[in-house]
This record gives structure tokens, C-alpha cells and sequence, in this order.
């Protein structure tokens, strides 16, 4: 007979599984016994829908799936091996194989607790069900008890000792527990896996036709990171299908646009490592919106309203028809003409959809769709004076673009039936839409509004503010590159809104800057003690160290050791007299003096008496310290908190009102002689302190300047130590 494959569904139930792993692995492991099985596992749904939770199937060659385990799965083993049959036992064994299906699978507690006890009457003074040897009998039963709670519940109660006996013992035997602990471990590994995998396979439509995204961000700020999670998004759909993917600049806005926000959006994307295989703009296409608005207006679906602003959102909101909605198709294409060149009428005039008066969803509730705008375009000049909105020009340039699959957050759900309005009034190509949630941090303002209102205020040094969500200022307060890709693809296109807590994403960069940044040493200016060292080489000795213990590739510093060291005050209070502590990479060192005003002042002075042969598992306290005989480096140490106050603002909430009052905080400290060669940019330890960005570099009259990197662990900035 030809080879076969057990194909094991993953959710099937232990009274399924075990039987099929252990007979199984004893027909591969019998000598001289071909063709063999091999067992695989799959997802149920990956099983015919026949019974997708439990199913067991053999599948033979090209000879389809047959299911059912005492139909199919031991007469199959049996006629195979001969490890598990014999020919004179084999009407016994299945008859325990019926048994094992028909008697104890059941959810009747009265039928099963009668099962259990004939079959502990059968084992009086018995080793195996049939005969002197494990057989398929065996293996059927054990295995279905193993799926049967009221089974386990019972050999646990130890009342059934012929069953329990014989339970045990075949539960003991090499070749049944292998393979079960196999399967555990691999179930257990594939489990863990899965729980961390993100689920990219969201379902796409019509990916055979070809695929391509678009990424359109609007030139009016800087890149934060809920734009990068967008543009990565685009990306990898677009790569996954071998499709496509444009970068668009959505620029219909010139009061708003710059093109210093076009370029820093080009120069941080390259940073993530994305790359447009098109760059394009809305402005490109501004001839052809026109055309089409003027379209909309022939086909009665689109009309010219001087409704003031304030006026026209309360009529929408209370769902009445403005004034002007029923202008003639001529009155409406004069007025669009005013619009155009913005003359006094013009000015006073917008464009709207005429979609619904009283729809339920407020966004169909007659948009507008083109503004007046006499300003001059960053691209185009005073060429133009009407501007498309972003709900008009964005569905009609996917189309013209051929954008297939349109990505974009969920905050724009309830736009997604305007969307497909505009396209289907117009008779354009449609696109599909996939919704995806957008990142939120506690205490952060993703906004472009509200992050420019900072800006305006100066409450912020810039959009590369340490303190902004922006990828410029993040990369500042030392987050990398790779820390931050991995973060946003771990997010995935889950469409569940969540409220995330920056810990998680420093956590990860926290793995990503251990193993690389350079070990130094700084310790607080302010108060700092120093102390002589009996026994220290005078004068100091230079020695060549690693700048990072575990990782002798990224070099040596330079690391002296002298009778006289500073340290950190917060470290010479908790010092008692005739302590040993570790000074970290030196050694041991007895506390012999300590000199102070009171004994709730500072130390001023302390005297140590070196002692290298201590051990420095046995010291509770290991600290940092300085050697004088160095050309210390001067740094300034910068931490930041929160912007705002509040968790998460809400659409009603004055953002002056959350203001975070104290968000910066600044103290002066001496550094090792090295940290004079620290590059901006560089990140490194001080050792104790934490990790720090290089945001200024140490140069003759000017101190250097570090930024603090959190690590994930919560921890406010006056409460680090």
C-alpha cells in the first residue's frame, strides 16, 4: 500500500490527538515496517468543514480525506504495522477500539462512571487489555480517557486501583510518553509563537489584479509617529503583493503647507527606510479636479453656498438644507467661475456635494468639496485660487492614480461611504477601502492642530521637541530607527483602538541600545564628595578597559586610578564607618572616615582604604566614581515628562487647560575623560544613571549636553536616581 498522512487538526481534543501520536510514532519507529506514517498538525479551519473542531483525517493519495476514529484511524494503523496488530487478537482489539469511541467519549456521566468500572473489572490481575503486549487496544482507550475530564477526575479519586494501576503504567511507557511530551512541547511552541505573531492577513480583495497603496500626508508639519505607522502599513501590503506603492503629497491647503514640511517628510520616510516607487502630489492633478468639480455641478450633484461657516455647521448638524441647495446647474457653474478667480462674490462662496440633508452619518451630510483660497501655493504659485478638500481630491486621485486598496485609520470610517459617494457619482473606477487603528499614546498629542499650537506658543524648543511624538523629536530623545520599525509593525493593521503606554515602545529600544552603547561614568556635580583612597596608586595609573564589557567590539576607554576619586553624594550618605563597598571595575574598598557637619548633613569628606582582595559579592552597594587625575568632561543631564496632564483629551477639551507645567529638568555633572570624543547622536550609559543621547558634543567653553532615553520602565524624571 501506498504511503499516508495522518493530518491532525490543532484544536482536536487529547482523547483524539494521543491515540494517533502514539500509534503513530510506533509504526515509524518499527523496524522494517514500510510505508510509515507521518503526522502533521494543522489549524481546524484548514480541515474540511465537516467537523473542523475535532477532525481527525487520513488522507491518502489524492484519494481524499476520510474522517472518524474508529472507522478509520487504528483499522489504517493496524493493516500497517505490525508493531500494534495481531492477527488473532485483532476482533478484541476492535472491540476496545468501539469500546474506547462508543463507551467513553460520551458526556453521559451515568453511561461513562459504569464504562470505567467494567473496564477496571476487565483489569483484575491484567498488564493490557489484550494479550501480554501494548496493543492498539491500549493506546485507543488510554488515549480517549486522556480527553474525557470525568475519566481523569475518577483515576484521580483513586477508586478504580485496577484502572489507575494501569493508567499509570502505560501513561510510564518511553514510547507513549515521547511522543505526547513532543506534541506538548511543539503545541506549546507554536502557541507562544502565535500569540506574539502579528496578523497581517486581513483579507484584501482582488490582490490577483495587482496592488497598489498610497501613503498622502499633508506638508503642513512634520512626521510623527502615527503617520510613519501609515506609510510602514503601505508599504509592507505593497511589498507582500509585489504591488506598488505612492507617495503623495496632499497639498490643497497652501495657508497651511510649506515646503519645509514636504521636505522633512521625504527626509524622514528615508529614514524609516521607506521609499515612494512614486512620488506624486494632489497639486499635479489640480487641472483634472476641476474639471471633474465642474462634472459634478452639470450632473446636479454638487452646488456654490455663501452659508457662513458657523451657520453652515449648525444646519448640517441639525439636518437642514441650506438656502442654496437648489441653485440652478448655470447660477452654480457662474459662482464655481467666481470662485476661481476670487473675486468678491468668489471669496464668499464654497463648493458642497449634494449628498443628503439628514443622512445619519454627518459626513454625508453635503460636504464641502472645494474652498476659495487666494493664497500663494508652495508648488503651483497664485496659478490657482479654488482648492479641492481632502474629501473630494483624495478618492478622485486614488482613482486616476490607480490606487487598488486605499489604507487608512479608522477615524475615517464613517467618511468611507462619502468616499465611494464621490467615485460613484463621477463614474469613476472604485477602490477598496481598509480601516486600521491609529497609534495613541497616554498623555500625547497626535494632533497636527494641537502640536502646532505648541509650537506657536513656544512651549516647545520646535517640531524636533525631545518632548514631541514627532519622528524628529522621538529620535531625539534617543529612540532608533530599528526600535521604532519594530514597534509599529508589531502593532500590525488590527482595527482595535487602544490607549498605548510609551513604556512598551522604550522598552524596545531599550533592547536594541543595550548591547551597542559604550559604558561611562558621570557623577552629580552638586554636593559631590570626594574621598581619599588609602592604598591607591599615587599618582594615578591609566589603563585601557572596555568600553562595554560584554561587547569588546565597540573598543576601549581610557580609565584612571588614583588615591584621590569623587562621588556621588547620594552614595557617600548611605556610607557607614568600617563598611566595605565595591567601587565598580576596581574593587573593594572599608570606609574608614566619613566627615560631615551633623549627622543629617551632607558628607563632605570621606577616606577609604582599598581592600582588592574583598569580595564583591558580599558588598551590598557597588558605585560609580571618578578618578581626579583625569581631564573630567562637564555635561549637562536633561530629563523630560509628559506634555500634558491628562491621559487622553477629549474632543471638548481646551488643551491649555492639560498643560504640563514642569517638563524639563536639568542637572550639572562631571564625566570621564572619554566622553570628550562623544559624537551628537552617539548614545551611551552612565553607568547607574541610565541611557543618554548626545545632544550637543563637548568642545572648548561649551558643555556637553545629554538627553535622558526612558527604558520602559515608568519611572518619572525625579524619581530617577
Amino acid at each position: 500500500m501506498a504511503p499516508f498522512n495522518l493530518i491532525i487538526a490543532q484544536k482536536a481534543s487529547p482523547g483524539l490527538i494521543y491515540p494517533v501520536l502514539v500509534a503513530s510514532s510506533i509504526v515509524n519507529a518499527a523496524d522494517s515496517i514500510q510505508p510509515t506514517a507521518i503526522v502533521t498538525y494543522k489549524d481546524a479551519d484548514l480541515l474540511d468543514k465537516k467537523d473542523e473542531a475535532s477532525a481527525i483525517g487520513v488522507q491518502f493519495d489524492g484519494e481524499g480525506m476520510i474522517y472518524g476514529l474508529e472507522n478509520v484511524l487504528y483499522r489504517i494503523l493496524k493493516s500497517y504495522s505490525s508493531a500494534l496488530r495481531s492477527r488473532a487478537e485483532s476482533t478484541v482489539e476492535d472491540e476496545w477500539i468501539k469500546f474506547s469511541t462508543c463507551r467513553l467519549s460520551g458526556s453521559d456521566f451515568k453511561a461513562t462512571s459504569a464504562a470505567l468500572e467494567e473496564l477496571n473489572d476487565h483489569l483484575t490481575l491484567r498488564t493490557f487489555l489484550v494479550g501480554y503486549t501494548l496493543t492498539i487496544a491500549d493506546i485507543a482507550v488510554w488515549g480517549v480517557l486522556n480527553g474525557n475530564g470525568q475519566a481523569i477526575s475518577a483515576i484521580k479519586r483513586n477508586h478504580l486501583p485496577n484502572l489507575v494501576r494501569w493508567f499509570k503504567y502505560i501513561g510510564s511507557m518511553e514510547r507513549v510518553t515521547a511522543s505526547v511530551d513532543s506534541f506538548k512541547a511543539e503545541a506549546n511552541t507554536k502557541k507562544k509563537a502565535k500569540s506574539k505573531e502579528t496578523n497581517y492577513d486581513i483579507g484584501l480583495m482582488d490582490i490577483e489584479k495587482g496592488v497598489v497603496t498610497r501613503f498622502p500626508p499633508e506638508p503642513s508639519g512634520y512626521l510623527h509617529i502615527g503617520h510613519a505607522k501609515a506609510a510602514m502599513l503601505n508599504q509592507y501590503f505593497a511589498q507582500h503583493y509585489n504591488g506598488t506603492m505612492i507617495v503623495r503629497f496632499d497639498d490643497t491647503n497652501p495657508t497651511k503647507e510649506k515646503q519645509e514640511f514636504q521636505d522633512s517628510i521625504l527626509q524622514d520616510l528615508e529614514l524609516l527606510g521607506i521609499r515612494g516607487d512614486k512620488i506624486t502630489y494632489t497639486s499635479d492633478h489640480f487641472d483634472a479636479l476641476y474639471d471633474l468639480a465642474i462634472e459634478m455641478i452639470k450632473r446636479g450633484k454638487a452646488y456654490c453656498d455663501d452659508t457662513t461657516q458657523e451657520q453652515m455647521r449648525a444646519e448640517r448638524m441639525d439636518g437642514i438644507a441650506s438656502k442654496n441647495r437648489d441653485r440652478s446647474v448655470e447660477e452654480n457653474i457662474k459662482i464655481f467661475g467666481e470662485m476661481a478667480q476670487a473675486t468678491e462674490v468668489g471669496v464668499k462662496n464654497c463648493l458642497r456635494a449634494k449628498i443628503s440633508i439628514d443622512d445619519p452619518n454627518k459626513a454625508m451630510r453635503d460636504p464641502v468639496i472645494y474652498r476659495c483660497n487666494p493664497s500663494a501655493h508652495h508648488r503651483t504659485g497664485e496659478k490657482y485660487k479654488v482648492y479641492p478638500t481632502y474629501d473630494f481630491a483624495c478618492p478622485l486621485v486614488d482613482s486616476i492614480e490607480g490606487v487598488t486598496h486605499a489604507l487608512r485609520t479608522i477615524e475615517y470610517r464613517d467618511r468611507n461611504p462619502q468616499y465611494w459617494w464621490m467615485l460613484e457619482a463621477l463614474g469613476m473606477r472604485k477602490v477598496h477601502v481598509w480601516d486600521f487603528a491609529r497609534l495613541n499614546f497616554i498623555k500625547t498629542l497626535l494632533s497636527k492642530r494641537k502640536l502646532t499650537w505648541f509650537v506657536q506658543q513656544g512651549l516647545v524648543w520646535g517640531w524636533d521637541d525631545p518632548r514631541f511624538p514627532t519622528v524628529r523629536g522621538i529620535r531625539r530623545r534617543g529612540m532608533t530607527i530599528e526600535a521604532l520599525r519594530q514597534f509599529i509593525l508589531a502593532q500590525g493593521p488590527s482595527k482595535n483602538v487602544v490607549n498605548l503606554d510609551w513604556t512598551i515602545i522604550w522598552a524596545g529600544n531599550k533592547k536594541v541600545i543595550d548591547p551597542i552603547a559604550p559604558r561611562h561614568t558621570a557623577i552629580i556635580e552638586k554636593s559631590h564628595v570626594r574621598a581619599t583612597i588609602t592604598g591607591a596608586p599615587s599618582p594615578a595609573v591609566c589603563e585601557d578597559k572596555p568600553k562595554h564589557k560584554k561587547n569588546p567590539a565597540i573598543g576601549t576607554k581610557k580609565t584612571y586610578f588614583g588615591s584621590t576619586i569623587l562621588l556621588d553624594q547620594a552614595d557617600a550618605r548611605s556610607f557607614s564607618i568600617n563598611e566595605e563597598i565595591t567601587l565598580m571595575d576596581w574593587g573593594n574598598a572599608i570606609i574608614t572616615s566619613i566627615e560631615r557637619a551633623s549627622p543629617e548633613s551632607d558628607v563632605t569628606s570621606l577616606t577609604l582604604r582599598l581592600h582588592l582582595e574583598g569580595d564583591f559579592k558580599k558588598t551590598e552597594k557597588k558605585v560609580t566614581w571618578l578618578a581626579t587625575e583625569q581631564s573630567l568632561v562637564p555635561v549637562e543631564l536633561v530629563d523630560f515628562d509628559y506634555l500634558i496632564t491628562k491621559d487622553k483629551l477629549e474632543e471638548e477639551d481646551d488643551v491649555a487647560n492639560f498643560i504640563n507645567k514642569e517638563t524639563e529638568f536639568r542637572e550639572d555633572a562631571i564625566a570621564d575623560e572619554n566622553v570628550g570624543d562623544v559624537k551628537v547622536d552617539d548614545i551611551i550609559q552612565f553607568e547607574r544613571k541610565g541611557y543618554y543621547r548626545c545632544d550637543r558634543a563637548a568642545a572648548e567653553g561649551v558643555k556637553a549636553v545629554f538627553f535622558s532615553i526612558p527604558t520602559g520602565k515608568g519611572e518619572k524624571p525625579t524619581e530617577k536616581k
